[in-house]
């Protein structure tokens, strides 16, 4: 475990926020609001790094170099197959193109967003033909595409059709302890006329499927030996368990626990 001091937290805020506040100040496209939002967040990192220092810091002696800041939003904009927005961006920065990664974002861009429009039996089609070991491996992941695709046929009403599909594909998921409880929940949305008011109404909501194409698109970047999170959340990762240590060594008296959620609210 390294020593946690002033100057390594402040280093890594710094880093960070000065990453996307350079990226965010010499862009000259819009990008989509979500990327905004997170360059914002940088903004909001570097001036709580500021802020809150006591140590005078140096950006050259940080090393920060112009390839590592292209690398933290390339690494963005390839794991979340932002295709136009990255072309946009090489052509800008004159980085190399990553074209063992091309045809990869294409396909992983399609399943993902099959999966987040409720069509979960065609991600897993395509799935399997990207990496058709893939959902043999991983069966909560496979269980989780196919209670998308049952729920869409309670949504549309398909009553019958949703319990046919439910004894052909999910029966055997009920003799796993881990899975019985989340049967039942998307059992009982056949019990209500309006699905969508039922306690369970969550799981057929654009929010459940997101989370699930999210762990989809993550399974296989870890299949194709690519890193499953971006260099942008691996960063703040490492920020946030550093902000925490500091936390704890200076004690509560002096600074309230860390909570990156509440920082990203404030």
């Amino acid at each position: 475990m390294f020593p946690v001091t002033k100057l390594s937290v402040h280093a890594i805020w710094v880093v960070l926020g000065s990453c996307l506040w350079i990226w965010i100040l010499t862009s000259h496209w819009r990008f989509p609001v979500y990327f905004t939002s997170i360059g914002q967040c940088g903004i909001h990192l570097l001036q709580n790094a500021i802020d809150a220092s006591e140590v005078t810091l140096d950006l050259q002696l940080l090393g920060i170099n112009e390839n590592d800041i292209h690398n933290v939003v390339l690494s963005y904009l390839v794991h979340n197959c932002f295709n136009d927005t990255m072309e946009s961006f090489i052509a800008c920065t004159g980085m190399k193109q990553p074209d063992d990664h091309l045809e990869g974002m294409e396909k992983r861009k399609r399943i993902f967003n099959f999966a987040l429009d409720g069509n979960a039996l065609k991600a897993i089609e395509l799935t399997n033909q990207l990496a058709h070991d893939l959902l043999e491996k991983n069966e909560e992941l496979y269980f989780d595409l196919l209670s998308i695709h049952f729920g869409e046929l309670v949504r549309s009403r398909k009553c019958s059709e949703a319990l046919e599909f439910a004894q052909a594909k999910l029966a055997h998921f009920g003799k796993v302890p881990k899975y019985v409880e989340r049967l039942e929940d998307f059992m009982a949305l056949l019990a209500y006329e309006e699905p969508d008011k039922s306690p369970t109404f969550y799981l057929l909501g654009l929010e459940h499927r997101q989370k699930i194409a999210e762990s989809l698109n993550r399974a296989i970047l870890e299949h194709m030996n690519l890193p499953s999170y971006t260099a942008m959340e691996r960063l703040i990762q490492q920020t946030t368990v550093v902000r925490q240590c500091l936390s704890q060594e200076l004690g509560k008296d002096t600074h309230a626990p860390f909570s990156l959620e509440d920082f990203l609210k404030s």
